[in-house]
């Protein structure tokens, strides 16, 4: 038995192997995320992403934040 999973990425259906069985070889260790960012994720997917999807959702994420933190200071500086 195999510890590599063939799957295909839920967002993008792109082809890759989950090792989950040697996850410190897996391609999704090569991703950084925050435990916010990981939140997000769960919140869209339930699967693994590839690597690329993975990225392309933390970046989407940190420019969520950004623009709810401007939204918040822009508050600051209305005349009132």
């Amino acid at each position: 038995m195999s510890d590599h999973e063939h799957v295909f990425c839920p967002r993008c259906d792109a082809d890759f192997q989950c090792k989950v069985g040697s996850i410190s070889l897996c391609q999704c260790t090569s991703v950084k995320l925050s435990i916010e960012e990981i939140q997000y994720l769960r919140e869209h997917y339930e699967e693994c992403l590839c690597t690329a999807c993975m990225l392309e959702m933390k970046k989407e994420y940190n420019a969520k934040m950004l623009e709810k933190r401007f939204a918040t200071i822009s508050t600051l500086f209305k005349k009132k």
